[in-house]
């Protein structure tokens, strides 16, 4: 029986793109071919390895103009926001630029009678298990560095993005990347976990929910599989009481829907000092009312589907949760008459608290709820009372104080005066169950190497 991978695109139930996924004899002989081809890149010149990463990213560039639409199609994100080859590149270009100094042995002695040193060594065959809410710089984040540190690459891209692996891989072979070297590979879950289960990789790299962390961790238990993992989040908004407020609603707000809500890092939760409360509330919910949910082929359109229905139910179920315990919805439904199945309007809520899934369970989708807070030490109780530890916005024009409410707060980044973005030479990480591990900058190479020492002693 042969088993496929679909998309089915939210915009309007229809199936999009169908691909066979491979069963695990033929993965294990892909595998196994890429671990053969792995030595021989690893042995080319990293200046080499860097140069055709480079032309590969270039090459998805080159293809936008056709990704831009068949992303809207596949997740639903409006084609006026362009694609992600903006981020995609500026990613994937930092990785290329620190890759010398990086993968640089680390000298401990160089003398007459010793020469002692670190070098980072790939790990061999990397997996990398990519989303589908921004499903080409999620990617990159790993692919890029992988390969330029010496891995082979297999992409194993989620089912409602199936077309991206493909567009990565043709580009990438199209200035010569070998193609055992990276392999876009259509797997069942099954399959996957087998491969981890039998040793097949030397890294694991995951990005997804925290279901799927599991089932990775649980897969390569007792292999000594590095595994690194990028899972849920609730990520909070703190506005203290000397903010640039006009500032900390655009970029919040913004954080909070742009994308229908589905970032890594988005904002799901706001806390604003009570001086700032009613004015702060009242300019978001004149942004949200502004917004156009609709068919994200349309340039005029500001706020796409949700990537599938069944997400938008969640969402929805969260909310009506929310508004049964007390909680206070504040955008009109009349301003968003398309609203149903995958297309989901944005929402406020106020007279929120922690007993709501809302404001604990991650939401991934256009909802927010704001809180009004006294001080930062309620601020800071608040902002960890979550299982969840990714980003954290803070918003003021003292940036000490920032910092020491950072030092105090359970999270991967700390945001001073910004919110949602990945800035490629910082660790991306997190805490908690949004996972372990850490991608980008210096530490990425890292997470996709291992050391090995050299002790030669000269007499």
């Amino acid at each position: 029986m042969t088993n496929t991978a679909t998309c089915i695109s939210p915009i309007d139930g229809s199936v999009f793109a169908t691909r066979e996924t491979l069963d695990f004899a033929a993965a294990t002989k892909a595998v196994a071919a890429a671990k053969s081809a792995q030595r021989a890149w690893a042995a080319r010149p990293l200046d080499e390895r860097i140069a055709l990463v480079r032309a590969g990213v270039a090459a998805i560039g080159d293809m936008n103009n056709e990704i831009v639409p068949e992303i809207a199609h596949q997740m639903g994100r409006p084609v006026r926001y362009g694609g992600e080859f903006g981020g995609f590149n500026e990613r994937a270009s930092h990785m290329a630029d620190i890759a010398t100094e990086a993968l640089a042995p680390i000298i401990v002695e160089d003398s007459a009678n010793f020469d002692r040193k670190i070098k980072r060594v790939p790990h061999g065959v990397v997996l990398v298990v990519a989303p589908w809410n921004y499903p080409y710089m999620t990617a990159i984040n790993s692919v890029a560095p992988a390969l330029i540190a010496g891995n082979a690459v297999v992409l194993k891209h989620a089912s409602q993005t199936l077309l991206v692996g493909e567009r990565m891989a043709q580009a990438f072979h199209s200035v010569g990347i070998p193609k055992d070297v990276f392999q876009n590979m259509f797997l069942g879950h099954d399959t996957t976990s087998e491969l981890i289960a039998n040793g097949a990789f030397g890294f694991v790299n995951f990005t997804g929910s925290v279901g799927g962390g599991k089932a990775m961790e649980r897969a390569a238990a007792g292999t000594f599989t590095g595994v690194g993992l990028e899972l849920g989040g609730k990520d909070p908004g703190y506005v203290m009481e000397d903010a640039d407020l006009d500032a900390a609603v655009d970029t919040l707000i913004d954080g909070a829907m742009f994308n229908s809500g589905q970032c890594c890092c988005g904002i799901e939760r706001i806390y604003v000092v009570d001086s700032l409360y009613d004015a702060f509330v009242e300019k978001a919910v004149a942004i949200v009312s502004a917004y156009k949910l609709g068919n994200p082929l349309d340039p005029e359109t500001t706020l796409g589907p949700m990537a599938h229905v069944r997400f938008a139910e969640e969402v929805r179920m969260q909310t009506a949760e929310a508004i049964k315990a007390g909680a206070k919805a504040l955008i009109d439904p009349k301003l968003f008459p398309n609203d149903g199945g995958a297309y989901l309007m944005p929402q406020i809520l106020v007279d929120v608290d922690h007993s709501m899934r809302v404001m604990r369970d991650e939401s991934f989708g256009p909802v927010v709820g704001i809180m009004r807070v006294k001080d930062d030490a309620e601020a800071i109780k608040l902002m960890n009372d979550s299982e969840f530890g990714l980003t954290a916005s803070l918003w003021t024009r003292d940036y000490e104080r920032a910092e020491r409410i950072g030092d105090q707060l359970e999270t991967g980044t700390v945001f001073t005066n910004r919110a949602d973005y990945l800035d490629p030479a910082l660790c991306w990480t997190g805490c908690k169950n949004t996972g372990r591990g850490g991608g980008l900058s210096v530490i990425g190479y890292h997470n996709l190497t291992r050391p090995k020492s050299y002790h030669i002693k000269k007499a």
